[in-house]
């Protein structure tokens, strides 16, 4: 069993007057982290994937409530946002049931958070789980033995099932990716042309690490540049992509609109390609390197709650930063190498400007930067 760095956070906000919401993708355990925190807890657990549950929960009374609710002290909710007002029912249990601690989880976060965002406002905690991070699954067995899986979490990833099922991960990723990931999109996005989601899937699989252009993918696929920009913010909202825009501040020559996008989930990303050769193999060993560092990135300050912005950073002469983070007023560069021999001058105009810390992240010293301090 991995441990997930928010189990002791999530312990620790148990009956501290708020709803508690995990968000994520479907298969990273959002379920199964909150039965390890409830454990030896007697809980209510109900499923929004029940028809009867959701038909009990949407817009029930107060006393249709406490009926539900019975004698328990904690009510679970998992896919809470396959329920219609959930928002409403949760606030009538915040409000009412004051000594009920509610939890809800979610794989939806267009779903869950409309439902939720203004009916709960100021009485929720939210959190976001992600596939296992490198920081919980180092953490969990030794630096050797995390050291040693590294070029395997590169291709297939950190889905626990994955992980925790050596030789089947094709299969997995497989059925992840064809039965899970686009569940809630094709549900709640009103999706009339699957075909095309996963085509621009496939498209920006190709082009991770390097900038998107919406016109382009249009043209190759055959569709409108809003369709295409409609497609990627639900598959944003529902944790399968995320972008990067550029970052620009004082220079002239820099690009100022452009973004990049990365997937959660290396292994999904290969899924969609159907690459799962090994990285002596493959030419696209620096995008998967690159996605990999910055996926994991986003996991640690998450988790750690560390507040920064991110970017990458480009002139139109080319002179690029592959990462950059701004926290408290400064400015850090990161450039990611997989060879630790590789050559690179750092830029001189984006140090200068911006009295900015760069440094070359490689195979030798990732560790710290991905939350293994």
């Amino acid at each position: 069993m991995i441990t997930r760095v928010l189990e002791n956070k999530l312990k620790e906000k148990l009956f501290k007057g708020k709803t508690i919401i995990l968000i994520g993708p479907r298969q990273v355990g959002k379920t199964t982290l909150l039965q390890k925190v409830l454990d030896a807890k007697h809980f209510l657990f109900l499923d929004g994937d029940d028809p009867l549950v959701r038909s009990k929960l949407t817009d029930p009374n107060v006393k249709e409530i406490e009926a539900i609710i019975g004698n328990s002290k904690i009510l679970f909710i998992d896919e809470a946002q396959r329920i219609d007002n959930i928002g409403l029912t949760a606030k009538i249990i915040h409000d009412r049931f004051k000594e009920v601690q509610l939890i809800m989880s979610g794989s939806s976060a267009f779903e869950l958070r409309n439902k939720t965002s203004e009916s709960l406002t100021g009485r929720k905690w939210e959190y976001h789980l992600y596939p296992i991070s490198y920081e919980e699954l180092e953490k969990s067995s030794d630096y050797i033995s995390a050291s040693r899986d590294l070029e395997q979490r590169l291709i297939y990833g950190f889905y626990p099932d994955v992980i925790n099922n050596p030789g089947q991960e094709r299969d997995i990723l497989n059925e992840i990716s064809e039965s899970y990931l686009f569940r809630d999109i094709l549900a709640y996005g009103n999706i009339k042309k699957p075909d095309v989601l996963e085509k621009i899937l496939r498209a920006l699989a190709f082009q991770v690490g390097n900038e998107v252009s919406y016109n382009e993918i249009a043209q190759l696929i055959g569709v409108d540049k809003n369709t295409v920009a409609s497609y990627i913010y639900l598959l944003t909202l529902s944790y399968v992509i995320y972008p990067i825009t550029s970052f620009s501040r004082n220079l002239r020559n820099e690009i100022k609109t452009n973004q990049k996008i990365y997937f959660y989930d290396n292994g999904i990303r290969n899924a969609l390609i159907q690459n799962f050769n090994p990285l002596e193999l493959r030419n696209d060993v620096g995008a998967l390197w690159e996605n990999f560092l910055i996926t994991e990135r986003i996991k640690r300050n998450e988790y750690h709650r560390i507040y920064a912005n991110n970017y990458f950073w480009r002139t139109k002469q080319q002179q690029e930063i592959d990462y950059v983070e701004e926290m408290n007023g400064k400015i850090y560069g990161f450039e990611f190498k997989w060879n630790p021999k590789a050559k690179f001058k750092i830029p001189s105009s984006f140090v200068n400007s911006y009295q900015a810390e760069v440094k070359i992240i490689t195979r030798e010293n990732f560790r710290e930067f991905v939350g293994l301090w």
